[in-house]
């Protein structure tokens, strides 16, 4: 089924783009409107040749309504046909360049109008270099998301994706990198609109195998649209990184070295004509340490088992992601891309690991043990995407994406006596790999002068796999099979087919109104290799979704919005390997997880005061069927607990966000936000009987970041930053907050060639502490880390090369999987 899928698709793409070019320059005119033609040819005012697909839209000169539009060919010529008699002026536009209005244009009738070369001013100046004069806002209100513009952050220099989110509005990133927004961690990240399989396994981790200073924005999606996958409830992150469209060869080093972490890049690009390239490379390591101490008790009957743990650990990562790409112009309305990327990450951790254990305050046993843990993995992208347009917002387009990821999760456990020799030692193996074919088709279409309606297709075929088992040391000291520990495997295929039609409309009275709906069937089919069959029943969704936004003034938006989006479980949560790295407290998946249900409600206001930019914005989310970490006590192993994800219940909350920005000088900028959300778990839970109650749980948690940045002379810049969050609401219990604080300046080299800097992370202490409190009617749970996360760092970056500034070419589009959890689920 697959097989024949995919190659009709391919008959279908070359029989498109084999048929005659459509008539690029105009839509078919009404015959009743007129006999005139009006022509000319846009040009670049400096370079004097001709500006492709540059735009071209016809008013009425009494009341400024649009009549028609059309867009310019490769050469910068556009005709726009039967053209009434009147008074009319036209608007000429382009990325690039500042915008053009020819007045009062007088056509009679039967009489062409030619207006001749019509010059365009670049929206640069060319220096010594090409470099951009506007400055562009902070944060942007757009109809269904709000975009965070990255470039001008200085701190963020040898950092990675995680450090440059936590500055985001409405989003919270918390000590491992895991990221909510308004408190919900089942969100979709994508990298340039792409997924990838490594951030269906673990958000966190992919997170820092993009350096910061590669991001040109951060999109927020509150309130996807149907053309989205429905996955992912609490809405869409979408991270653009920086890309340039430029003809010539640039080379970009980027580096950064400081007690945590250390950081070296390279980015190169070549365009000729029609035809570009780009190749990446980046690396990063890290290190830290950590000491944690936990106490659990656990009750059976009238009998209490305590444990007190005690821990420290030194972790070492390296991470490294590594890109192709390739893009050329098959005519004036035709374009395609491909690309490839390899992303690893290499995580290792050594710990030293003490437990006691007490049965009703009796001492019954000490053990140390010496833990090393490996998280390994690779992951290949490849797509290739294509695209037609025929006139302005009226394309199709086709896009395929293969993605797979290999994953190894193992540990190895020395058990040491009183002498501090091993006595016996103890290994998991685990091997996983997530692999995805993804193709789709889109197609949009105006209906009119204020109507647009898309519609489309998609089809992914996914399969996970995860193959686990424990060894033990023989007596020469070689690993072998243990048959008293827990093994197995899982075979998870899930195939999603999905289809989506959306219309927008916008009146004459300044609303926009965005509705569309989208249906998703997924067939699951899954095994636990010998131990048979899972019975998961496949299951359809109809997600609804509507965007409606009113502009009160030239400077104020108000914003309103419902949508239903669908969770699907991922790897993380569905893997069964058991891990015993720590005896006493042990985590495994759920392969019988199902998927969650949202329903989401927002209402936004934005505004303009002055030189104050204001977003405040109020949600509502209810989830069925939620995912949730759960943890309960084990008979079996006295004072032990295990975690574990159930589809609990019921998931509300409720809060707002309010975000500004304040340009306190043209030079000196000051933003910050405030997030309060409250939260209600209800779901089941396992009691002292070892039977199942119902439990709930609720409670406020507050938020809020500041960022001031000061532009002085000379080059010099300096940014403060400052981050908290509260304390997160779990069903069993609580973890509490953190905060984070940042200082950093830099300087830029002659001609802005590159630029040298500083920055310094929780400078003032030691590191962060954080600590979370859980119980049930089986355990009670108490527990303390402190990372030692102080950090100096020195970057340095610096740009070979000379460019030259040429109009950008129609990208492609690409396939855009949000439809798994990654992340811990929370």
């Amino acid at each position: 089924m697959k097989k024949c899928f995919l190659l009709a698709a391919i008959h279908f793409l070359l029989a498109f783009m084999s048929a005659p070019d459509a008539h690029a320059q105009s839509p078919a005119g009404d015959p009743s409107k007129g006999s005139s033609t009006i022509s000319g040819m846009v040009l670049d005012s400096t370079a004097a040749k001709g500006i492709e697909f540059a735009s071209v839209a016809l008013f009425k000169l009494d009341n400024n309504q649009a009549v028609d539009g059309t867009t310019a060919d490769e050469t910068g010529k556009f005709s726009i046909v039967k053209v009434a008699p009147g008074d009319y002026k036209l608007l000429i536009s382009f990325i690039g360049y500042k915008d053009k209005v020819i007045d009062r244009i007088h056509v009679e009738k039967g009489k062409d109008v030619a207006l001749g070369n019509i010059g365009l001013a670049s929206s640069v100046q060319n220096l010594q270099e090409v470099t951009v004069t506007g400055e562009r806002s902070l944060v942007e209100e757009k109809v269904d998301r709000l975009v965070f513009n990255a470039e001008k952050d200085i701190t963020s220099k040898g950092g990675d994706a995680s450090d440059l989110l936590r500055k985001v509005p409405m989003l919270s990133v918390d000590l491992d990198g895991n990221v909510s927004l308004r408190g919900s961690a089942n969100i979709r990240v994508l990298i340039n609109n792409k997924p990838s399989t490594i951030i269906a396994a673990n958000v966190a981790d992919a997170l820092k195998q993009i350096p910061a200073d590669m991001i040109k924005s951060v999109e927020v999606i509150t309130s996807p649209s149907a053309k989205y996958d429905a996955e992912g409830s609490g809405g869409i992150i979408n991270i653009i990184t920086k890309k340039n469209n430029l003809q010539g060869l640039t080379l970009n080093i980027d580096s950064g070295v400081g007690n945590r972490g250390t950081n070296l890049g390279l980015n190169g690009s070549y365009r000729k004509g029609k035809m570009g390239f780009t190749l990446g490379g980046f690396g990063r390591a890290f290190y830290n340490k950590a000491e944690s101490v936990l106490d659990q008790t656990t009750y059976s009957g009238s009998n209490a088992f305590l444990t007190h743990q005690q821990s420290n650990a030194k972790d070492r990562g390296l991470f490294g992601q590594y890109s192709l790409g390739w893009d050329y112009d098959l005519g004036k309305n035709q374009a395609l891309s491909a690309g490839l990327r390899y992303g690893t990450r290499n995580f290792i951790q050594k710990q030293n690991l003490a437990i006691s254990q007490y049965e009703n305050n009796a001492l019954t046993e000490i053990s140390d043990r010496k833990v090393n843990r490996k998280d390994l993995s690779g992951t290949v992208d490849f797509n290739i995407d294509y695209i037609r347009t025929f006139k302005p917002q009226q394309e199709w387009s086709i896009s395929t994406l293969y993605s797979r990821t290999g994953l190894t999760n193992n540990f190895n456990t020395d058990l040491l006596n009183e002498s501090g020799s091993v006595s016996s030692r103890l290994k998991n193996e685990n091997k996983n790999h997530n692999q995805e074919v993804t193709i789709q088709t889109d197609y949009q279409t105006p209906l009119g002068k204020n109507q647009l309606i898309e519609f489309g297709a998609k089809g992914i075929f996914r399969t996970v796999d995860s193959d686990f088992q424990y060894l033990m040391a023989g007596e020469d000291g070689a690993f072998v099979f243990n048959p008293r520990q827990p093994s197995g495997a899982l075979n998870y295929n899930q195939n999603v087919a999905a289809g989506y039609a959306s219309y927008t409309l916008t009146t004459s009275n300044k609303y926009t109104i965005k509705a569309g709906t989208r249906y998703e069937y997924t067939g699951i089919s899954a095994d636990l290799g010998s131990e048979g069959k899972i019975n998961i029943p496949d299951y359809g969704n109809l997600v609804p979704s509507i965007n409606v936004s009113k502009s009160l003034s030239s400077s104020t938006t108000l914003k309103a919005a419902y949508n239903r989006r669908i969770q699907r479980p991922g790897i993380q949560q569905l893997n069964p390997n058991v891990n015993l790295s720590n005896p006493q407290s042990i985590s495994t998946g759920n392969p019988a997880l199902s998927p969650e249900l949202t329903d989401n409600f927002e209402l936004a206001l934005s505004t303009n005061i002055k030189k104050t930019y204001l977003n405040v914005s109020a949600f509502a989310r209810q989830t069925n069927n939620s995912i949730t970490q759960v943890r309960m006590a084990i008979d079996t192993l006295q004072g032990a607990i295990v975690t574990t994800f159930e589809n609990i219940g019921t998931q509300k909350a409720y809060g707002f966000n309010i975000f500004s920005n304040v340009y306190l000088t043209p030079k000196w900028t000051l933003n910050g936000s405030l997030d309060i959300l409250h939260t209600y778990l209800e779901g089941q839970a396992v009691n002292a009987e070892g039977t199942s109650e119902m439990m709930s749980n609720s409670g406020f948690n507050y938020g809020g970041r500041l960022m001031s940045q000061i532009s002085l002379q000379h080059g010099w810049g300096l940014q403060a930053f400052g981050f908290y969050r509260g304390k997160e609401i779990q069903l069993q219990g609580t973890r509490t907050g953190f905060y984070m604080y940042s200082l950093g300046f830099k300087k830029d080299l002659p001609n802005k060639k590159g630029s040298i800097g500083f920055g310094a992370e929780n400078f003032l202490t030691k590191g962060v502490k954080f600590t979370s409190n859980l119980n049930s009617a089986q355990f009670t749970q108490t527990g303390s880390t402190q990372l030692y996360n102080r950090n100096f760092k020195i970057t340095f970056n610096y740009a070979i090369g000379k460019m030259s500034f040429d109009a950008p070419k129609k990208k492609t589009k690409s396939v855009n999987n949000t439809d798994v959890m990654g992340g811990d689920g929370k």
